[in-house]
């Protein structure tokens, strides 16, 4: 994901950011927040459903399809054998649909864009709650976090910050962020906003002169 290059800049940007301030950054990088398996099985039972529907909604049709693949002439179907037709086209469409599902890209784009949203929240909320809440003597963390795959980034502070600071505050630094990683350069969107977050907790939380850094200034990559 990204270079060393990249990763030297990122935490030369930390540190030159909290050289300013009480606050504690840390930056996380993942490239996909969520597998979104369930997701895939959805679709894939949804289809399944559809092709049912479809038969029941126009059964002479689908079975003068399956006489003329078959060769069959003027074929009397037994309820039995219609209910089997049925199963198999359903599990067939499944497995196809299933299949299709596995590959990333196609998964990703099918996925709902609020489901994108929220899983991108929960992942970068637990990676708050391990790497930077409460890790600081004034709960003065706060995590960039960057989902490579959604596009999609997190910025959340520990109290200390967020009782100062509103989140729409950061807007500056997600766009920041998010103009760059559109054009591929990851570590280019992580310094710009870097340097926007320091700015506010600048303004915001001076850094003193007995405070340490107490949280690690290079990025984490998961």
């Amino acid at each position: 994901m990204l270079t060393d290059t990249d990763r030297n800049r990122i935490a030369a940007a930390v540190a030159a950011a909290e050289a300013h301030s009480a606050g504690e950054i840390v930056t996380i990088i993942t490239p996909q927040s969520d597998a979104y398996r369930d997701v895939a099985l959805a679709w894939a039972v949804s289809i399944a459903f559809l092709a049912l529907a479809a038969l029941e909604l126009a059964p002479a049709f689908y079975l003068g399809l399956i006489e003329r693949a078959l060769g069959l002439w003027a074929h009397e179907w037994t309820p039995r054998q219609v209910l089997g037709i049925a199963l198999t086209v359903a599990v067939i469409k499944f497995l196809a649909m299933l299949l299709l599902m596995a590959w990333r890209p196609l998964r990703l784009l099918l996925t709902p864009a609020p489901i994108k949203a929220a899983r991108v929240h929960a992942r970068a909320l637990t990676c708050f709650r391990i790497g930077a809440e409460g890790r600081t003597t004034g709960r003065t963390g706060i995590l960039i976090y960057l989902s490579l795959a959604e596009r999609r980034a997190e910025i959340i502070a520990d109290e200390a910050i967020a009782s100062k600071v509103a989140p729409e505050v950061w807007g500056d630094a997600m766009h920041a962020l998010l103009g760059p990683i559109r054009a591929g350069a990851v570590g280019e969107g992580m310094v710009a906003a870097i340097g926007k977050v320091g700015a506010v907790l600048a303004q915001h939380l001076p850094r003193a002169d007995d405070d340490e850094n107490e949280l690690p200034d290079r990025v984490i990559e998961v």
